[in-house]
């Protein structure tokens, strides 16, 4: 993978060498080998057909849920631009949208159509392709009470409509196979009055900017809830509000938070979560599961 020259011909744009650190929420880690930035879902197949079966290949969407180590990402991020964030209301109830489509316009182009039950999406700081994948979810509700089908570019080339029972979904997991891309998806609502669904929505917005530390650096849920408990609670009563490694810091606001307050790496930041994960897992037995996927070589 040494050359452009060794790679599939493209009609979008592929680096080679390209920093991920201005494109993930937390602003640190190091490069992609390769970041390849597909012009359509066509161009996204091709290139996989084309690409050696050994090359690892992940997506990248708005990088608010990951840590990019510091040694960089082997192989080929794939990240979905402006061509990926369309968004077609196909009926009354559902919407069509594009991989790279961020949480918040699905929320408002369903707003401006009368569709309700899509307002959480206004509070998941990601793209379809992302929650999809992940089965994001916020103030009571997950992708996989809307999702009716998702589109993937299998690792192999192939486009392929999946429905919703293919997905199998649980509590932030699916069966969506590693170097899969999820390029669409469509979401079924209900008829609602866009008033106030932009009221919810509103809510939402709000709720987040009060209770979360939205506005710095930081991945979002660090760790999953487990079963019958709240990460950010057993977080705080293990005494980890507001402890600090290196530039790292877990948020004073929100402790299910990690921040980067400037100079803060990435093993920094994972470092903080492991020292959290072991001092809940020292106080209540209970070991918390990174939510954030972590990519890279350290």
């Amino acid at each position: 993978m040494s050359d452009v020259a060794e790679m599939p011909k493209v009609r979008g744009r592929l680096t080679k060498e390209a920093p991920l650190a201005p494109l993930v929420w937390f602003k640190s880690g190091g490069n992609a080998e390769w970041l390849f930035e597909p012009a359509e879902a066509d161009d996204l197949a091709e290139f996989l057909r084309g690409l050696d079966p050994d090359v690892p290949v992940m997506a990248l969407g708005l990088g608010s849920n990951l840590i990019v180590r510091d040694g960089g990402v082997p192989g080929v991020v794939v990240r979905l631009g402006k061509a990926f964030a369309s968004i077609e209301q196909l009926d009354d109830t559902r919407l069509r949208c594009g991989g790279g489509a961020s949480g918040i316009l699905v929320s408002s182009s369903a707003r401006d159509a009368g569709i309700a039950g899509l307002e959480f999406l206004r509070g998941i700081p990601g793209t379809v392709g992302g929650f999809v994948r992940m089965n994001g979810g916020a103030y009571g509700r997950e992708v996989q009470d809307i999702l009716v089908s998702a589109t993937l570019v299998s690792r192999s080339g192939e486009i392929e409509e999946w429905p919703l029972e293919k997905l199998g979904y649980r509590y932030r997991h699916s069966q969506v196979p590693q170097g899969a891309v999820v390029v669409g998806a469509t979401f079924r609502g209900m008829r609602g009055d866009p008033a106030a669904i932009g009221a919810e929505m509103e809510r939402i917005a709000a709720a987040r900017e009060e209770a979360q530390p939205i506005r710095s650096r930081t991945g979002g849920s660090t760790f999953k809830n487990p079963p019958g408990h709240k990460a950010w609670a057993l977080i705080d009563a293990a005494g980890c509000r507001g402890m600090t490694l290196g530039g790292a810091q877990v948020s004073e606001k929100h402790c299910n938070f990690l921040l980067n307050l400037g100079s803060a790496t990435s093993s920094d930041i994972e470092a903080l979560g492991e020292e959290v994960r072991r001092r809940v897992r020292a106080k209540t037995n209970i070991s918390l599961e990174w939510e954030i996927q972590r990519i890279g070589s350290e």
